[in-house]
């Protein structure tokens, strides 16, 4: 049964997604990596694909940007299309002033401004957190690969452009980067008692004023595709 955002029944997903929040960097993934790919999304072009990985079923499906958008996809993957665990593979903008360009990221924990976690009427402040068995596994992989990976704090933050300049405020509290979607992400994981995992590739270093292309952040994170997918085949 499909949703209205996501076509297809249940089977069409593998257990593991991994989510881009770029659907051209899905269709990537899925041509570079996946044997016997087949796409199992269009709507709203936000591209999605099934396929395998040495062997092992694995999807990929576009997320969009922010919070609002993840929200939706990971929503309905965990609910309706029985999901176990979704990767995040995303990019992300460097705070604490040793991440660098092309640095990847495991994102421990997301802080956020969002009011995302609203919607749950806790009696406190909601700490958004990784699986730790997703979490272990790629820090173990990436150690085995020789890739060096930066494992902490992200703040997933609801502005791209932000009035208050408000970046310099939380490199004083060693926050690694910042990005869009992984509070959320988090989240619905945890509602749904499911998994999920943020893997970042730094793709700007804002306060420095350094960054990458659209093109090499659609086709050239390739370090870090390749360790959500031994991930998944690890599992």
């Amino acid at each position: 049964m499909s949703t209205p955002h996501l076509q297809g029944k249940k089977g069409d997903y593998a257990p593991t997604v991994l989510m881009p929040g770029d659907p051209l960097r899905a269709k990537f993934i899925a041509e570079t990596f996946l044997e016997n790919a087949v796409c199992v999304n269009e709507i709203r072009g936000m591209l999605g694909f099934t396929g395998t990985y040495k062997g092992v079923p694995v999807s990929v499906q576009g997320s969009g940007m922010g919070m609002p958008s993840i929200g939706i996809y990971s929503y309905e993957l965990f609910h309706e299309f029985d999901v176990q665990r979704i990767i995040r593979i995303g990019t992300a903008g460097a705070i604490a002033p040793e991440v660098q360009l092309r640095d990847v990221i495991l994102g421990q924990a997301a802080c956020t401004n969002s009011a995302f976690a609203d919607q749950y009427r806790l009696p406190g402040t909601y700490a958004p957190i990784a699986s730790f068995s997703l979490l272990s596994a790629a820090a173990e992989i990436a150690k085995k690969q020789g890739l060096s990976v930066r494992v902490g704090n992200i703040l997933s933050s609801d502005t791209f452009y932000d009035d208050a300049n408000s970046l310099a405020e939380w490199r004083k509290m060693h926050v690694l980067g910042i990005e869009m979607e992984a509070a959320a992400l988090y989240m619905n994981a945890a509602r749904a008692g499911k998994e999920a995992l943020c893997i970042c590739t730094v793709s700007d270093c804002p306060l420095e004023g350094k960054f990458t292309t659209a093109e090499e952040r659609q086709t050239g994170f390739t370090a870090m595709m390749q360790l959500a997918l031994e991930t998944v085949a690890s599992l």
